[in-house]
């Protein structure tokens, strides 16, 4: 094999490429390659810690929903023990109010029957002076009458 000018040439040229290669573009594709591995590296890091906010959020959206669901149980309940607070008062006024009217109506009544009882007194005596005029045949001065009448009255 001959070595000849050629292959001297070539191997100069290749040795200056290599060389300039490794000097000068070798450095920043090297660069842009770490580079490239930290962005992947930091994205995967981010995603990962993006993985672990998002089971943070949902166990936390879980732990807000139950804790909601437990306050919305606590105010229903509230709610209902009031209404039925608010039924017995409503009851217990009623009572009162039915009590009442008995008696209004019962004093009504008592009223009512003393009048009866007043009107009979005089309906009586005035039946009994009619009769006792009857039996007597004469007529009773009305002074003695009125008289008559009040003494019924008192007895009955």
């Amino acid at each position: 094999m001959d070595i000849n000018a050629t292959l001297i040439g070539q191997f100069i040229t290749f040795s200056l490429l290599v060389w300039f290669t490794m000097k000068y573009v070798w450095p920043p594709v090297i660069k842009a390659i770490h580079e490239r591995e930290k962005k992947i590296a930091a994205g995967l890091e981010a995603a990962e810690r993006s993985k672990r906010e998002l089971e943070a959020a949902e166990h936390k959206a879980l732990s807000i929903i139950r804790d909601a669901k437990l306050q919305a149980t606590h105010v229903i309940e509230q709610a209902n023990l009031q209404s039925a607070q608010l039924v017995e008062e409503a009851k217990a006024h009623a009572r009162q109010e039915n009590l009442r009217i008995v008696e209004m109506a019962q004093g009504e009544i008592d009223r009512e029957v003393m009048r009866a009882k007043e009107s009979l007194k005089a309906q009586v005596a005035i039946l009994a002076i009619a009769g006792a005029e009857k039996i007597i045949q004469r007529n009773i001065d009305p002074a003695i009458h009125h008289e008559l009448l009040n003494k019924l009255a008192a007895e009955i």
